[in-house]
């Protein structure tokens, strides 16, 4: 049941978009292209999160760490940081090590999250939780060695990034992880449990808990290059609608799919009795809502005026359309 009702939702999703803006996704090859980031994605993240053989660390922590990030994830904040680099023209390398900073701030968030004294989680990316196969302990420490690892990321010395930049990636990713982004969202979840939230709470909630790191995905991507300031500010309206997005539709897939799909517990959100999109709006008109938010995102990118967006419309698309 939940895999024909989840087919229902994407072909719902997918038939909004305009038709323009479908032909211009199909057009598109995604899977080479993600194939391409995916492959430099993976290497970069095995190479710098370096095996305990590599760089010995005590207690085995960079195992706890390397189990954490590898072998699981859509890797979805990097593909947007290396395609919003891609529109601006930005420096590739750059905007890899941007990527894979916000891709070891994303893996933190989910150790953390994960743990008995947050929403006490088993299973993750279809394994068990860091902190069920390697301990509580290790768990909190793993989370607090990634996100250092996060920032070592954005200041190589090996002047491959400028100083300016550097400091811009620093002070988004900082922003949108901290007490104004994901940590404060995260805070209001946990006060909010058990509790009926309207709908201006509620965004609020996922624009800081879920938005503001895809966000910043997007931002540092073309903090790798220039822009004027009006595609900037298109390519922020882009990375706000497709963060608050990606929440709608991980609510929706709580309630339509099972957890051999999402690689993660199925039906949590209403056995904890948290505040969703699905409870306060109800599937169908999640579902239409996840559809308009789409096309915000796409309208942004076509105000842009930005030629090479042709990567971040079909991850937009991606995005909505996904089953896990």
């Amino acid at each position: 049941m939940a895999s024909a009702v989840h087919g229902t939702v994407a072909a719902s999703l997918s038939n909004t978009l305009d038709l323009n803006a479908s032909e211009t996704i199909l057009a598109f090859e995604l899977q080479a292209w993600s194939a391409a980031q995916l492959t430099a994605i993976e290497q970069a993240l095995s190479r710098w999160v370096a095996s305990s053989i590599d760089a010995p660390a005590p207690a085995g922590l960079i195992d706890a760490m390397r189990y954490a990030v590898l072998d699981g994830g859509k890797r979805l904040r990097p593909l947007l940081a290396m395609a919003a680099c891609e529109a601006v023209n930005g420096q590739p390398q750059a905007a890899l090590r941007a990527g894979c900073a916000i891709e070891l701030i994303h893996a933190y968030s989910l150790v953390h999250d994960d743990m008995p004294c947050m929403d006490n989680d088993v299973l993750r990316r279809g394994k068990p939780t860091v902190h069920v196969q390697f301990g509580e302990a290790q768990a909190l420490l793993a989370g607090d060695a990634l996100q250092a690892m996060a920032f070592e990321l954005l200041t190589p010395d090996d002047g491959s990034i400028d100083a300016a930049t550097q400091a811009r990636l620093c002070r988004l990713l900082a922003r949108a992880a901290g007490c104004r982004g994901m940590a404060g969202g995260q805070a209001i979840d946990l006060a909010s449990v058990g509790l009926p939230l309207d709908s201006a709470q509620l965004h609020e909630m996922h624009r800081l808990k879920t938005g503001a790191v895809l966000q910043a995905s997007v931002m540092m991507g073309a903090a790798c290059g220039s822009a004027p300031p009006a595609a900037l500010q298109a390519l922020s309206d882009y990375g706000a609608a497709i963060g608050l997005a990606f929440q709608v539709v991980d609510d929706i897939l709580d309630v339509t799919a099972d957890a051999a799909t999402l690689g993660k517990t199925a039906g949590k959100d209403a056995a904890h009795d948290k505040p969703t999109f699905v409870s306060l709006l109800g599937l169908t008109s999640s579902i239409d809502y996840a559809r308009q938010l789409l096309g915000q995102a796409l309208s942004s990118l076509q105000a842009s005026g930005l030629q090479n967006t042709q990567a971040l419309e079909a991850l937009a698309d991606r995005l909505v359309n996904r089953q896990h």
